[in-house]
């Protein structure tokens, strides 16, 4: 079985030749383009490995391709205000945007609006969502950067305000780029901001676990796969390799080159906006409001190659191509249904058009107890809680602790079944 071909997907803010370009990674030949307007930062997003998702920018609405089919009249999907960021969890089912200083979510399956969030003070700048799709980092100008988890947000009490895990506010200056690392609940999170700093996050607890200054305000933050380098783009057009496996690493250090990985790398002559590293972590992708993306070869620390556009680069990431996206005659497995802009369409006059059906368990029957979600999130968080002395404490705490899991575990499981079992006697029976 072949490796996966890596693209890079790259838009900058004129948007004359076209809205945003697919190029090969290792040769820069440009394979695809799409068509129509121009995508504001942070907000080129690919959906399921079927549709390029890119906010219009100053505009209230995202531009959609179909992603084989470069020929073609975009779609559009009309929002309630302007789209600072944008992103698609990596399981395809939800959309999250920043509008203004709230955080919009929706389920891609029915175009329904699940969510609004307003618990940022000032404009949203980034929005990043785990490798699991179980949370999602959400940056503002209010200097914050907000965890969320996906189970509190997406819950069926309309009562219930939805509240960050974590708030993360330890910046002094806006939010200007967020990393989710992988391994889920586990992850590393790195956010950079204008104060000069980038930090580094632990995503089950919240707590920071460095803090590096710079000299020049940071605009792009990335870790290679491996999570050996943190790499961060000044506002100076340099691109700064933090090691985190230095012997020497304190909590808080002032970044300064030296011979134990901490490198930087010079050719741009503008603020870079933006950084990916690809799958085996030997190339470095940056765009640069210089109008170039440049690709790095990060042991060497040398320009392999510059690539021109005709405006500020706004987004550029590689990724491994979609299976569709050189296959003219495929089509979406799903077309993409209306998206609504209100919480309840159907007292806006939105109708939803959808096949589906959808499964509400009625108050009454968990008047007294938890929620199936509720129970769910609960155990997520004991079991994401690495650092919990409660759950790892003494070895029969411990033993007590993993049985009650366990049954807890083999409830939901029943649930589950039931659920299931009742929908399908629902769907299969004679009309």
């Amino acid at each position: 079985m072949s490796a996966p071909m890596e693209i890079v997907l790259s838009a900058d803010s004129a948007g004359q030749l076209w809205n945003c370009a697919v190029l090969e990674l290792h040769s820069g030949t440009n394979l695809l383009a799409y068509r129509g307007g121009n995508t504001s930062s942070r907000s080129l997003t690919v959906l399921n490995g079927e549709y390029i998702l890119g906010a219009q920018l100053g505009k209230n609405f995202i531009n959609v391709w179909e992603i084989q089919r470069k020929d073609q009249l975009q779609q559009k999907i009309v929002c309630p205000g302007i789209v600072t960021c944008l992103t698609a969890s990596p399981n395809g089912l939800y959309l999250v945007a920043g509008i203004a200083d709230a955080i919009y979510l929706w389920e891609v399956s029915s175009g329904n609006l699940l969510a609004i969030l307003s618990r940022h003070y000032q404009d949203l700048t980034c929005l990043r969502f785990s490798d699991d799709s179980s949370h999602f980092i959400s940056g503002g100008k209010d200097n914050l950067a907000l965890v969320w988890s996906l189970a509190s947000v997406v819950q069926l009490d309309p009562s219930h305000t939805p509240e960050p895990r974590h708030v993360l506010s330890r910046h002094s200056l806006p939010i200007t780029d967020i990393h989710c690392g992988l391994m889920g609940p586990q992850a590393r999170v790195a956010t950079a901001s204008l104060d000069q700093t980038v930090k580094l996050w632990e995503l089950s607890s919240g707590e920071m676990l460095l803090s590096v200054l710079f000299d020049v305000g940071i605009m792009s933050v990335t870790l290679d796969p491996c999570e050996y380098y943190l790499f961060c783009g000044g506002s100076d057009g340099g691109i700064f390799q933090v090691s985190l496996c230095s012997q020497s690493l304190s909590r808080d250090k002032t970044f300064q080159s030296d011979n134990e990985g901490n490198q930087v790398f010079k050719g741009h002559r503008n603020l870079v906006t933006c950084l990916s590293v690809s799958m085996d972590g030997t190339l470095l992708l940056s765009g640069s409001h210089d109008e170039t993306i440049r690709l790095w070869d990060i042991q060497s620390k040398q320009s392999i190659r510059s690539i021109n556009h005709k405006g500020p680069v706004t987004n550029a990431l590689i990724i491994p191509a979609p299976a569709n996206m050189f296959l003219p005659d495929s089509r979406p497995g799903i077309p993409l249904p209306r998206f609504s802009r209100h919480l309840n369409p159907s007292e806006q006059g939105e109708g939803v058009e959808t096949g589906g059906v959808c499964l509400r368990l009625a108050p009454h029957t968990q008047a007294q107890k938890e929620t199936y979600l509720e129970k769910a999130d609960k155990l997520y968080s004991v079991m994401s809680a690495v650092t919990d002395k409660s759950v790892f404490g003494d070895g029969e705490n411990t033993k007590v602790r993993v049985s009650e899991l366990e049954e807890e575990v083999r409830t939901l499981k029943k649930v589950n079944k039931d659920l299931y079992d009742f929908s399908t006697q629902l769907l299969t029976k004679p009309s």
